[in-house]
């Protein structure tokens, strides 16, 4: 089978990227380089085939669709905060871009589309675990534009037949993710901090909780979407069920560490919801979906790659 993941040189896209490998699957990745990096693809170039350029440019999307039985659709601008500063620039990639990867993947023949879908369309309905079936209620242009590629992605099964899968990733992190930038992942930013013996920067009381889920975990989700059959058109939540304060992460940190983190605390952000956990009891039932990384264990094993790596 052949894969072609937009997003591949990122955080999520590589270890996917990996894993396809590992499985021996014919792999193309689509990415424009402004968050992912190169060094994140195998060194042996010849086991991936590379398409430089941006999900925005027709003409290389539909050259990377070619072939392709399986696209993994993960390239997006991710950040909410970015999105509340940048609404237009985040609506172009994440809507325009997204459009232009269902229009190649239909025009190619592509089995399916799996779409990296995310939490943020819930909002901050009060509700605890979040349920697919909820009525979606997004607070920041970001959670508007992945909640749009959703819609544009069921629209193009009904319409055209293109099967199409939505994962809504809760709050993923793990080795490979970016730290150098102020909208990175929060897990990313606070062990780069602790290991330079900087306070990390909460915002808020930290006691915002995250539903915080390994990556191996929605590696996992991605490839068990690909291969199910019959689920076409549905969404599911790729999360682990739990959930942790921004305070008990730092407190796990410290333990690793060996020293305290002196945390500063700032005021909330615009757009920062206070509350996630996925109900995965859809995804456990369908997709057979099994996340076995739990939190403290990815935390533990983030912090050693962390720790090697810098």
């Amino acid at each position: 089978m052949r894969y072609l993941v937009t997003g591949g040189a990122g955080f999520i896209g590589s270890n996917t990227v990996d894993e396809l490998l590992r499985r021996g699957h014919s792999v193309a990745v689509l990415d424009d380089l402004s968050t992912g990096r190169e060094r994140n693809l195998p060194p042996s170039r010849g086991q991936v085939d590379f398409f430089q350029g941006s999900v925005n440019d027709p003409k290389i999307v539909q050259r990377a669709c070619q072939g392709a039985d399986y696209v993994l659709h993960l390239a997006a601008r991710t950040s909410v905060p970015r999105s509340v500063k940048e609404p237009a620039e985040t609506n172009r990639v994440n809507v325009d871009g997204t459009l232009l990867v269902l229009l190649a993947a239909r025009d190619a023949g592509v089995r399916r589309v799996v779409y990296s879908g995310s939490s943020s369309v819930y909002g901050e309905t009060p509700t605890l675990p979040k349920r697919e079936d909820m009525p979606p209620a997004p607070i920041s242009p970001y959670g508007v534009s992945k909640l749009v590629g959703e819609l544009y992605g069921q629209v193009f099964h009904r319409a055209y037949g293109l099967e199409f899968v939505t994962l809504r990733y809760f709050n993923v992190f793990g080795p490979r993710q970016d730290p150098g930038s102020p909208y990175s992942g929060v897990l990313s930013l606070f062990v780069t901090a602790m290991q330079k013996g900087v306070p990390p920067t909460v915002y808020g009381d930290g006691e915002h909780s995250r539903d915080f889920t390994f990556v191996e975990n929605v590696v996992q989700a991605n490839l068990l979407a690909c291969e199910v059959p019959g689920i076409s058109g549905m969404v599911f939540n790729a999360g682990t069920g739990g959930r942790y304060t921004l305070n008990q992460t730092l407190a796990l940190l410290e333990k690793f560490a060996g020293r305290p983190a002196w945390a500063k605390y700032l005021e909330s952000r615009v757009g920062d919801i206070r509350d996630s956990q996925a109900d995965i009891s859809l995804a456990r039932e369908k997709l057979g979906y099994d996340p076995r990384v739990g939190f403290e264990e990815g935390l533990r094993r983030t912090w050693e790659w962390y720790c090697a790596s810098h």
